[in-house]
């Protein structure tokens, strides 16, 4: 039931917080060179494996599912927050957007060749994380990939740390504990990038973006 209510929570924070949330992060990229090279190498993997379906959770107002779209991905949106939805379909019309929970993804089975979650998982409560995770898994073909992005605990020694977010409560993850996760799932880290806090950043997190493949069909 708390995690429940938390869902439900987060979800009306986000309806309300969508239209300025949109301004805010429109141009996210344009200042941000390494998390370009990261999901241009996301998207390079994903063409090379012959499967360039890719589904971006928890996508917000659409502004990184068109980036992934003009990199050349079939690209789709799955947000829980149908105002957010709503503002991700007004501003790109040609892609399409869906309100979706990540715990139960409307995608069959493997039918995908990369999935990101970009910074769609810190308001997860830990003990439902291995849940999605699982989920994750479920829905990305044999040799799909997963981009996973985070900000990371001050202690690798702490699988989780709270933190306080403007929308709602939040979590930092370990980024070895998040592999590790990974690993019980099924997917094998293939990389890591670290980005240290900048001066200008509000808050001073490392931010880490892991790369992760599932295992191809017959692969032990």
């Amino acid at each position: 039931m708390v995690e429940h209510d938390a869902f439900h929570a987060t979800r009306e924070a986000y309806d309300a917080a969508a239209p300025v949330y949109a301004q805010m992060f429109r141009d996210t990229l344009r200042d941000r060179p390494l998390d370009r090279a990261v999901l241009d190498a996301f998207a390079e993997v994903v063409r090379a494996s012959g499967n360039d379906r890719v589904a971006d959770l928890g996508c917000g107002p659409g502004h990184i599912t068109a980036h992934l779209d003009g990199l050349g991905l079939s690209a789709c949106g799955v947000d829980a927050s149908p105002a957010m939805i709503t503002t991700a379909r007004q501003a790109h019309p040609g892609l399409r957007f869906d309100v979706g929970s990540m715990a139960a993804l409307d995608i069959a089975d493997g039918e995908l060749g990369g999935v990101l979650s970009r910074w769609s998982i810190i308001h997860t409560p830990p003990r439902e994380l291995p849940a999605i995770l699982a989920e994750f898994h479920r829905v990305l073909a044999p040799g799909g990939h997963l981009l996973i992005g985070f900000s990371a605990t001050d202690d690798p020694s702490h699988p989780t740390q709270v933190f306080d977010h403007t929308v709602a409560p939040a979590y930092r993850w370990s980024p070895d504990h998040l592999a590790a996760m990974l690993r019980a799932c099924g997917s094998a880290e293939v990389a890591r990038m670290i980005r240290e806090p900048q001066p200008t950043d509000r808050r001073q997190f490392q931010e880490v973006h892991l790369l992760a493949r599932k295992a191809s069909a017959g692969t032990v």
